[in-house]
């Protein structure tokens, strides 16, 4: 099972039944690929500005599939002008979780040890 996370950042301008209707047209486009998660993390300020904008509509999506992602998906994204910027990334949340789980379970078998504590010695100054 591969694991992607996509990010698309929308023009600022779109109403929201626009943006419902440009996520939905994304939806289609992933129609085998199922979408683990979705998170808006709304309109945020550009560093730079792309395609004469200032800012941009933020959206996040976790998606999980036993194929890859559908070969024209990115030449999709790009033809559309109402999408500025987007981020197709191969991540990897089921092993970094198991390796979190890893790591505590190794810690938890671990005895404590106490930590040794120096004395600072101090100097005086003869006069």
């Amino acid at each position: 099972m591969r694991t992607y996370q996509l990010v698309l950042v929308l023009r600022p301008t779109l109403s929201d039944p626009e943006k419902k209707k440009i996520t939905d047209l994304i939806k289609g486009w992933l129609k085998d690929v199922k979408i683990v998660k979705e998170d808006e993390w709304g309109k945020k300020p550009l560093s730079y500005k792309i395609k004469k904008e200032d800012s941009g509509f933020f959206l996040n999506y976790y998606l999980e599939t036993d194929g890859v992602v559908p070969f024209d998906f990115e030449k999709r994204l790009l033809a559309n002008e109402d999408v500025l910027r987007h981020l197709l990334v191969k991540s990897e949340i089921k092993n970094k979780k198991s390796k979190v789980e890893k790591t505590e379970k190794q810690a938890e078998e671990k005895p404590k040890a106490k930590p040794t504590v120096k004395k600072k010695e101090t100097k005086t100054k003869k006069k």
